[in-house]
């Protein structure tokens, strides 16, 4: 028994501080932010701040690499950060990373934004990729950007001013002139001088002022999974673009050359992918009516001479409604499908449509070349005499034939008129 005592203390002497050091290493729950700023990314940050409330972190640091993004997932990320009952780190890391675009409001949207040496931030003007939008939309959206980073600014005790400019005038800074223009509020070389940094800072949340204890923090990072990953693989405007033209190239292969089954079933998935992409992208009807049109003219100038008219119409709306397709005014950087993917694809499917589809109808038109179909208009010669009935060889087999001549004499040359069954019907010499 006195053993047993024994056991049990030395087993407490040992394991309780043990379990006092863990109990006293507070959980930092990391997310991270390496591409454009979408639909994917917006549920990624969202479910992974729920996660982190469900475990009580200390707080949620979001590193971040970004050119920009979509307008809905940038203030549905702003909004989550400004709910948060747990405070959220922005992490501008690491060294050669932008938080540019979207991510300017991003970044000023959380508790505590902090920069790598080597960064940048800014630039956070409505870009819109065709050109530039008129002067009445541009302003109308410039105002609106305007305002939301001016709130968020104010929310978190922020540079207004510079945060307007960035909006306005598209300017970008470095992370030292980030610093003193009080638009992040401290720079860490590195995760160590960060969480040392972060130690003891209080913070206000939507619920209560806390004060951070990071000292002995244990940072556990939440990557993407690959659902997300795919997710966000095909919210990029080009891959919708491209399966989009790859379902209809499918679907019409298809329905031109019945019973292929790979290209309709490679076109149905490609499209039913495309459908679900664009649904999370802002499109523009228009340009999608222009690619439809565009699809129409060219199966048209199929079936109808229009000595390339139609063609013509057909590669200017499908040119222009690939350009209009996707919405730019509703992202915060250039955005858009880029000319590099609209022009091969354009003259691929000029060409696809010419050629393929084209090739195929003509082939369906085409007398047959084979069966009992293939002989009829074929020459042949008479081996007994027709009157009117009688035999005759053609294709260098012997049949029954019946003259629609009248009486023709054995060796004289015929040409198969019809099929009944194994029984042709002839005419006298060529016709």
């Amino acid at each position: 028994m006195l053993t047993v005592m024994k056991k049990s203390i030395l087993f407490l002497f040992f394991f309780f501080p043990a379990l006092q050091m863990y109990a006293g290493n507070n959980l930092i729950y990391e997310l991270t932010i390496n591409g454009s700023i979408n639909p994917a990314t917006a549920d990624y940050i969202h479910n992974g701040m729920k996660q982190a409330e469900e475990k009580n972190a200390e707080c949620i640091l979001v590193r971040i690499n970004t050119p920009g993004g979509l307008l809905t997932a940038t203030r549905a990320i702003v909004t989550d950060f400004l709910e948060s009952k747990i405070p959220v780190v922005v992490y501008v890391s690491p060294a050669g990373s932008q938080c540019a675009s979207a991510g300017v409001f991003i970044a000023l949207a959380s508790n505590i934004a902090v920069m790598a040496p080597g960064t940048n931030i800014g630039a956070a003007h409505p870009v819109n990729l065709q050109g530039g939008m008129d002067s009445v939309m541009s302003e109308k959206v410039t105002n609106d950007a305007a305002a939301f980073i001016r709130s968020i600014s104010e929310k978190r005790n922020r540079n207004m001013k510079w945060a307007e400019e960035a909006v306005r005038k598209s300017i970008s800074i470095t992370e030292t002139e980030a610093l003193a223009e009080h638009v992040i509020d401290f720079i860490a070389k590195n995760q160590a001088a960060l969480l040392d940094s972060l130690n003891g800072r209080r913070v206000v949340t939507s619920q209560d002022t806390v004060t951070l204890e990071t000292k002995n923090a244990v940072v556990e990072p939440h990557e993407m999974s690959w659902e997300y990953k795919i997710l966000d693989t095909m919210s990029d405007p080009n891959v919708a673009y491209i399966f989009m033209m790859l379902g209809i190239y499918g679907l019409l292969f298809e329905l031109y050359n019945p019973g292929s089954i790979f290209p309709g079933v490679i076109g149905a998935i490609s499209l039913l992918i495309a459908l679900y992409t664009l649904h999370t992208l802002p499109v523009n009807y228009a340009g999608l009516a222009l690619i439809i049109l565009g699809i129409i003219l060219f199966v048209l100038e199929i079936k109808i001479t229009s000595h390339g008219i139609l063609t013509v119409g057909g590669v200017v709306s499908l040119f222009l409604g690939s350009i209009m397709l996707i919405n730019t005014e509703a992202w915060f950087t250039v955005a858009g499908i880029s000319l590099a993917v609209i022009i091969p694809t354009v003259l691929l499917t000029a060409a696809f449509f010419i050629f393929a589809i084209g090739a195929g109808l003509r082939a369906q038109r085409r007398k047959p070349t084979t069966g009992s179909e293939g002989i009829v208009g074929e020459s042949g010669v008479t081996i007994t005499k027709l009157s009117p009935h009688g035999q005759v060889k053609v294709q260098g087999e012997i049949w029954s034939a019946e003259s629609l001549d009248g009486s023709i004499p054995k060796d004289t040359p015929i040409v198969v008129a019809e099929v009944t069954g194994l029984h042709l019907k002839v005419h006298k010499g060529s016709h």
